[in-house]
């Protein structure tokens, strides 16, 4: 053979870094976006697997995984803080109670509505907390948390007042061959589906980049050209836009809603799930809904006099090992694992 011949030759690939029995690890590498299409495909088969119960819990997973994702985009990428993120879930939730209790709404057109009035209430908020900083943000919106639940006790024509609104549930239609628990889990995985999409978009666009410049420091933020009141009041917003969405989910998926459902508590859980789940990070709503979801419960089993005790003990225990939070800590130790087995 020619020495002409040999330089045309395609290298070997050197064993162990590359070649196709490597692809794979590319392919599940943290830094790539293949593994949301893998978890959509496990999703989409879940219902079928699963008791009614699971399915239940699975699809009031995927509920706090919206409210979080809003909560994600204003305090992960915007840098702000809210300690009432739980009075815009509630708000969407008895928006869609009200719409399908007292006026027969159809129960698809609630959606829209619920975060239209919360997206134009985080909008109000978004307002005065533009000029606020820090504690004093937090204090404003734990006010709001705070004075939600005699509000909606008071207006017991509307709300039900302390009882509450009893609702029907959405049930599938013929065509589709679903149980209602199926049905509603793929009502809500189509709403967190395009949460996500609608959020992934807002951040690849200039409010994104602003939020970012906002959140790493505001006075060169502002020396670049950003309006800090601008974006800060429509990160508050969409924020609100997203927890009244799942307000609204949520109502289909319990058919009840109570204003002892939604006290500050739910605020506080909200933000400790998107603490833990990963702030900043595309996968940090979803762990930190499984987290709202089912460390309490387990906090219960363990100990039934005391389940605050043992979800504070467990919150504490997740930061220590994890301090960027459950996503961060699955990045490190996927990175960590490709480094390994390409070493070898």
């Amino acid at each position: 053979m020619s020495e002409v011949t040999k330089t045309q030759e395609a290298p070997e690939a050197p064993v162990g870094k590359s070649g196709p029995g490597r692809s794979w690890l590319r392919f599940l590498s943290p830094d790539r976006g293949h593994w949301l299409w893998i978890v959509l495909v496990i999703a989409l088969i879940l219902p079928f697997q699963l008791v009614p119960f699971r399915v239940f819990q699975l699809t009031m997973v995927l509920v706090y995984a919206v409210a979080l994702l809003g909560l994600n985009l204003l305090v992960g990428h915007g840098g702000q803080i809210s300690l009432g993120h739980g009075a815009f879930f509630a708000v969407g939730a008895y928006t869609a109670a009200i719409m399908m209790d007292r006026w027969d709404t159809p129960y698809l057109l609630t959606l829209p509505v619920a975060a239209a009035v919360a997206f134009v209430l985080g909008l109000g908020l978004g307002v005065p907390a533009a000029r606020l900083h820090g504690l004093y943000l937090a204090l404003v919106t734990l006010a709001i948390a705070i004075f939600l639940v005699p509000l909606l006790k008071r207006f017991e024509d509307f709300t039900g007042g302390s009882m509450g609104l009893t609702l029907a549930k959405p049930q599938p239609p013929a065509w589709s061959g679903l149980a209602e628990d199926q049905w509603l889990y793929f009502l809500a995985l189509a709403v967190a589906v395009a949460a996500f999409v609608l959020v992934a978009g807002l951040l690849r666009s200039r409010v994104g980049r602003a939020l970012h410049a906002l959140r790493d420091n505001e006075i060169a933020a502002e020396v670049m050209g950003v309006r800090l009141a601008f974006y800060k009041t429509l990160a508050f917003a969409w924020s609100a836009l997203l927890a009244g969405a799942a307000g609204c989910v949520y109502t289909w998926v319990i058919g009840f809603v109570s204003p002892d459902s939604f006290t500050v508590n739910l605020s506080i859980t909200l933000l400790a799930g998107i603490v833990v789940g990963g702030l900043g990070s595309q996968a940090g709503p979803v762990l930190g809904g499984l987290f709202v979801m089912f460390v309490p419960s387990f906090a219960q089993d363990v100990n039934k006099g005391a389940p605050g005790v043992i979800f504070g003990l467990l919150i504490i225990v997740v930061m220590y090992v994890a301090p960027t939070g459950l996503a961060g800590l699955a990045g490190r130790a996927a990175r960590s694992f490709n480094r390994t087995l390409r070493k070898e």
